[in-house]
């Protein structure tokens, strides 16, 4: 932790009058076991002082203290605290360590699937569930007193980012916002919108690392700097690429292609050397362990990868922990699995997943059986588990520091396709690297592989602009929640003061400074010009019309003369002497082939005077061709033969036949009314005799083209601004259209159909209240009824072959008619230009129901494997969980009186048991 040297007199003075002014802080750094850093603070100490507060800092930094210090100010003055994170793994961590320090009583935790002790002072909870407490008007909300955004990047997040901004935006003045967020370029823009929306708030910005991080490649099994002579702790010293790596990876690189032909080699190859073989994961945690750069997280971007390294460590025989180590694993292995039912530790892959943390080694992904990834992570955080191949999800948050991190790749799959890792991702992933208070420094490693050049790794590791980008927009639910709380005018208002408008607002700035100043340029091209500017105009506008006129004529001229050449030509027969007015081929020709096309325009072969034979175009003649005369040829011809060109090119210079005299054809612009009236009307306009004429007129068109492009400008600005309340607008004539909304008094009003879309926080939230408008589910029995929900929330990782397999019954014609609302929905959408509603995907509805009746789970992913589909356990507990909840919604909804609402009912209780219920109070 931060150490220095001891005070002098007046520092410790001063020191003293800082505590007394903040007695909280002085109180809450005495329980810590470490002195805080300057940016904590100063971030608590704002914080005391009635400040809201941004915390921008590298990962591992220590920002949550800031955090912290807000539970303790809450608890202090007796009012409440909820934390909120983006991802129930870190919720489900942070509550550990609260609940650590201040008890259970005092401590509650609220995600999707979870709830425990809500009413507490201080409650954990991901972003989401506090939206929907705003929305629904939670009683908790006029005792609140702080709130805790950690991780509040996430707003940037395409998917999930708006929820972070309503937040924001809905919180009642009097509750003072904590944002925690990694170091981004633009967090004094992001304040200004803080400052804008929520008052005074007090931005600290710390960009230096508690823990130092040295950057390294592993180039076959050797490790090697990155950077020559490296100081991290001067984050602007010059970094120079390490010349010993680029020579190595120079070496390595000639004789490892990155392409291999069908046999192994490729046309103009150099001679081929041994083919270059990565380390193995055994090997490079051997060489990790070797150098003393183990814990270590490494980076793969694939769950089979991670699955398939721990594997290999396995089969290696390697072990990393002794007899003492594997007893407490197994001590904690017991505990944290206890819920697990016995019969389904076989299908979960529990001994195998037991073995390999016995060993010191264990995946980390969205794949993995909740209760595997939290054991894993105190394992981990413990130092039970040495090294830990995990997929990007890790680290988004969750406190697993690591002496070491290693990137295998620099690809990874967004779920679209395979994209470079950012500077942003590259930060976020190797900030995991040195933990502070047990690392001297941390160590980032990047596995090289043929075509990773070290100059692009350099520019990953050393760019520090990040900015933060929002990806707020109004939604069906969110649009339904402003009307029926405020109504549509102040929620118009309330989308303004988003921070997407915000920047979207700020980005036209130097557009509108352009406008403004491209005006001035055209009112001094107006004062330059001598004489009527409004008649110069005239007199301009008269020239362009005749030049457009003119083009018009030229462009039906080329097109009419082209069909008339190409009928001409049709005409032709064989023995037809023709002119070739110009070109290489100019001169008489004779025709030996018409080359008729049914489909094409003609192209008749034919041989010169000086024995060239071959076709002719459309475009070898601006004119139609007439035939000057006939020679007589032989019935069969050998064009190929030299002498049959030579006796044919012979007869075709004795025949007496001449080229004809060179003839002017009349343009169609000598014969055009309209253009001969605007020439007249040009000669006798009042400029035309100017003396000064040609030089006002250079003035006009540069004010004509000023002028365009400052009216493009000005279209770009209109887009721009107040885009989100047009956007709202445009969702809520559709909401209108189909009942949700209506006008009445001036303003618009929520229906019944309407406060029901109040309630559906999914994804599909309109299209799961038209299936409950319309009664699409009524008569489904509980199975069904989770079956065909589920196809609203589950989305595929990847695109299957075939159908998905659905169950009988009823549950194909409610899917179906769930379809047809989706299709009639899109087209809305499209007509309304909305984002499309996400297809239902049917990939789940068949696992889902053989759950809701009771099978086992090894029967469950069984079928689901027999029908082709990639289901993990880790993924079948996320996907049961997810349908839960929006069952849960559709219960409360509708209330479970209404056949509906009693089916969601039974279907949650048939889904919520065994592996799906273990972890979830």
């Amino acid at each position: 932790m931060a150490t220095s040297p001891s005070p002098s007199p007046a520092e410790a003075y001063a020191a003293s009058r800082r505590r007394a002014k903040h007695p909280q802080l002085t109180r809450f750094s005495a329980e810590s076991a470490f002195e805080f850093d300057d940016f904590q603070i100063r971030g608590c100490e704002a914080l005391e002082e009635g400040h809201g507060v941004l915390v921008c800092a590298p990962t591992g930094a220590g920002k949550t203290v800031v955090g912290e210090f807000a539970v303790h100010l809450a608890l202090a003055e007796g009012r409440k605290c909820f934390y909120t994170t983006p991802i129930k793994a870190l919720s489900n961590q942070k509550y550990a360590d609260l609940v650590e320090r201040y008890g259970n009583d005092a401590v509650g935790l609220l995600t999707g699937d979870t709830s425990i002790n809500g009413n507490a002072q201080v409650v954990v909870m991901t972003t989401e569930v506090l939206r929907n407490m705003l929305y629904a008007g939670s009683s908790a909300i006029p005792e609140l007193g702080y709130v805790v955004m950690d991780e509040v990047h996430y707003l940037a997040d395409r998917f999930r980012g708006a929820v972070w901004e309503e937040v924001i935006l809905h919180l009642p003045d009097h509750v003072r916002v904590v944002g925690l967020s990694a170091t981004v370029s633009n967090a004094e823009e992001f304040g200004e919108w803080l400052v804008e929306v929520r008052g005074d708030t007090t931005v600290v910005v710390d960009e230096h690392r508690p823990v130092p991080l040295w950057q390294h490649m592993l180039v076959g099994n050797q490790l090697l700097d990155l950077f020559a002579g490296q100081n991290e702790t001067d984050p602007g010293e010059q970094l120079r690429i390490n010349p010993t790596l680029l020579r190595k990876t120079d070496d390595m690189g000639r004789f490892a292609p990155t392409f291999r032909g069908p046999r192994g080699g490729r046309r103009g190859a150099p001679p081929r050397g041994p083919r270059f073989r990565p380390p193995s994961r055994v090997d490079v945690t051997e060489r990790l362990d070797h150098a003393g750069l183990l814990p270590a997280i490494v980076f793969i971007f694939s769950r089979a990868g991670c699955d398939a390294a721990v594997a290999q460590c396995v089969r290696s025989g390697l072990r990393l922990n002794g007899p003492e180590q594997v007893e407490e694993i197994r001590r904690i292995v017991d505990a944290r699995t206890a819920d697990l039912p016995e019969g389904d530790l076989g299908v979960l892959g529990y001994w195998e997943w037991r073995e390999a943390l016995e060993r010191g080694f264990a995946g980390h992904h969205a794949g993995l059986l909740p209760a595997f990834k939290e054991t894993v992570e105190e394992l981990f955080v413990r130092g039970l588990v040495k090294v830990v191949f995990a997929t990007e999800t890790l680290a988004l948050g969750i406190n697993m520091p690591a002496r070491t991190v290693v990137l295998e790749r620099l690809v990874k799959y967004n779920g679209e396709a395979h994209v470079d890792l950012t500077p942003g991702e590259y930060t976020q992933l190797t900030g995991r690297a040195g933990r502070r208070g047990i690392d001297i420094e941390g160590h980032a490693v990047v596995a090289w592989q043929p075509g990773v050049d070290p100059k692009a790794v350099a520019g990953l590791a050393s760019t520090r602009t990040y900015p933060l980008r929002s990806s707020f927009r109004p939604g069906y639910n969110m649009a339904v929640n402003l009307v029926a709380q405020v109504g549509a005018d102040a929620a118009r208002d309330l989308l303004e003061q988003s921070f997407a408008q915000f920047q979207a607002d700020r980005s036209v700035v130097g557009t509108a400074r352009r406008i403004e100043r491209n005006k001035e340029a055209l009112k001094g091209y107006t004062d330059a010009i001598s004489g009527d500017f409004a008649q110069m105009l005239e007199y301009v506008e008269l020239r362009a019309q005749i030049s457009a006129r003119e083009k018009t004529l030229s462009r039906q001229n080329t097109s009419s003369r082209r069909a008339e050449t190409a009928q001409s030509l049709e005409k032709l027969r064989k023995g037809d002497v023709i002119p070739v007015p110009a070109g290489r081929r100019a001169g008489l020709a004779v025709v030996v082939d018409p080359g008729l096309d049914p489909i094409r325009e003609p192209r008749p072969v034919v041989v010169t005077e000086d024995r060239w034979s071959g076709p002719l175009s459309v475009s070898d003649f601006p004119a139609p061709v007439e035939a000057l005369g006939r020679i007589k040829l032989p019935k069969h011809l050998e064009l190929r033969s030299p002498k049959t060109r030579r006796d044919i090119a012979s007869a075709l210079r004795d025949s007496g036949i001449a080229l004809p005299g060179r003839q002017r054809r009349r343009t169609a612009a000598a014969d055009d009314a309209e253009l001969a009236s605007l020439r007249r009307a040009l000669r006798a306009h009042p400029c035309h005799g100017l003396a000064e004429r040609e030089a006002n007129l250079r003035w006009v068109e540069r004010y004509q083209r000023l002028s365009a492009e400052t009216e493009q400008l000005e279209r770009k600005v209109a887009a721009t601004t107040h885009s989100l309340a047009r956007a709202f607008d445009r969702i809520l004539r559709l909401l209108g259209e189909r009942g949700y909304v209506r006008p009445g008094d001036g303003e618009d009003r929520v229906t019944e159909h309407g406060r029901r879309l109040t309630r559906l926080y999914s994804e599909s939230d309109l299209l799961a209240a038209e299936c409950i408008r319309h009664g699409v589910w009524t008569g489904l029995g509980p199975a069904e009824l989770a079956a065909v929900v589920s196809t609203l929330v589950f989305e595929a990782r990847r695109d299957t072959a075939g159908e998905p397999r659905l169950p009988g019954g009823a549950v194909p014609g409610a899917w179906q008619e769930t379809s047809r609302l989706w299709v009639e929905l899109t087209e809305d959408e499209r007509r309304h230009r909305l984002d499309r509603t996400r297809e239902p995907d049917a990939g789940f509805a068949w696992p889902v129901y053989r759950w809701a009746r009771g099978e086992s789970l090894e029967k469950v992913l069984t079928a689901a494997e027999t029908n082709g589909q990639e289901l993990s356990a880790g993924d079948f507990v996320r996907w049961c969980r997810q349908v839960i909840d929006l069952l849960d919604q559709i219960r409360d909804v509708l209330g479970k009186q209404d056949p509906v609402g009693s089916a969601a009912a039974q279907a949650v209780r048939a889904l919520r048991r065994g592996v799906v219920a273990a972890g979830a109070a």
